[in-house]
């Protein structure tokens, strides 16, 4: 973990250092102060470590505020990054050819400068109203086993990544509550990473109150995400269970008709000392294979393992497909399914891009979704 926290703050110190020189130059080849750029730079600059670092030892509207400045700050860093390298590339591929004249140069830089700024912020801004934009992704899945009794159908609601916290409150769990009751579900399931990080901005207000659940035939359920290892399972997981949702950890939960949920622990625990994963194959064996069995994991890896097994349905989320465009390009890389829908073997299996939000609260090219299936047995 410590070399991981040293790769990714070298990381953000270069690319702030670059995007700095980049603009100090613009700026002072055309004869303007730079000394108003620097500090509102190193304040933009400085507020995602410092909000991340102040909300572990106290909380308030001021660490929120802090929150949200470097969210938006990492969107600017990454398109701003982007931008700018590509003109250095073309500035680069000219210079054997002369097309731009020295003298002209400055101004170009300071034209780039203005350009790269406007255009980033005005993706971040479209950012934004996306990632305040849910929608409902419908899914019809049907099994071969039979139910046991009751309802077949069974109407599942399913939400991964709200990481509620200093950015997403009060106004996003009120809007889930209408999508979800929407749905009239029979049950709902919490595929990790509930909570953002720390639990002080989420038990400062009693978020999670705000998140009111119709009453449903086979009630609530959550897993573990990475998240909530970060933010403390000692904390987080009693408050999720005291909004009355069931955190399986490990666990195997038949429900009256028969279907079978599966809540893995999340595999963030195999490097959490104290923490444990159990097999997948060790919780199989608890459970009924000729009954419907939906597993919940929260991170998509080792899905072709799950060809020939008897789960009908994985869940899962932690992608956020990707979240902010270039970044689906690496997820759908590191994942087998990086967001939505997909056969393996005899198991389906769905990726949620998630509800919420990590770091910046804005979403181009993916939008944030709740899954509504509808999972269906065969007639006797």
């Amino acid at each position: 973990m410590a070399v991981f926290l040293a790769v990714v703050l070298t990381v953000y110190i270069l690319t702030n250092l670059y995007l700095w020189v980049k603009g100090r130059r613009a700026l002072a080849g055309a004869g303007i102060d730079t000394t108003w750029y620097s500090v509102v730079f190193i304040v933009l600059a400085s507020a995602f470590v410092a909000g991340r670092f102040l909300e572990h030892s106290f909380t308030n509207v001021f660490t929120d505020i802090i929150n949200v400045i470097g969210g938006f700050w990492l969107g600017f860093m990454l398109y701003g990054f982007i931008a700018w390298l590509a003109a250095d590339i073309l500035l680069l591929l000219q210079k054997p050819f002369h097309l731009i004249p020295a003298e002209l140069l400055p101004r170009l830089r300071l034209w780039l400068f203005f350009l790269v700024t406007a255009g980033t912020l005005m993706l971040i801004i479209i950012g934004f109203f996306n990632a305040v934009s849910p929608v409902i992704r419908k899914y019809e899945i049907r099994t071969d086993k039979v139910f046991a009794s009751g309802d077949n159908p069974v109407k599942i609601v399913a939400v991964s990544d709200i990481h509620l916290g200093s950015i997403i409150r009060k106004r996003s769990m009120i809007h889930l509550s209408g999508m979800i009751s929407g749905e009239q579900p029979d049950m709902v399931l919490f595929l990790g990473d509930l909570i953002d990080g720390s639990m002080g901005p989420v038990t400062r207000d009693d978020l999670l109150s705000y998140l009111r659940l119709p009453d449903m035939k086979y009630g609530s359920y959550a897993i573990t995400g990475n998240h909530e290892f970060i933010g403390n399972l000692r904390k987080s997981l009693p408050y999720i269970e005291s909004k009355g949702i069931r955190v399986l950890t490990d666990e195997v939960v038949r429900m009256e008709n028969g279907v079978q949920l599966i809540g893995r622990t999340d595999r963030t625990a195999l490097r959490t000392p104290g923490s444990s994963r159990a097999p997948l194959e060790q919780l199989l064996a608890s459970a009924d294979p000729s009954l419907p069995v939906i597993l919940l994991d929260h991170q998509p890896y080792d899905l072709s393992a799950l060809s020939g097994s008897p789960v009908d349905l994985q869940l899962s989320g932690h992608t956020h497909n990707g979240q902010i465009w270039p970044l689906n390009l690496i997820t759908d890389r590191i994942f087998e399914l990086g967001h939505g829908h997909r056969m393996f073997g005899k198991t389906h299996v769905i990726v949620s891009s998630g509800f919420g939000i990590w770091g910046p609260r804005m979403r181009i090219g993916t939008r944030p979704e709740i899954l509504s299936i509808t999972l269906t047995g065969r007639s006797e």
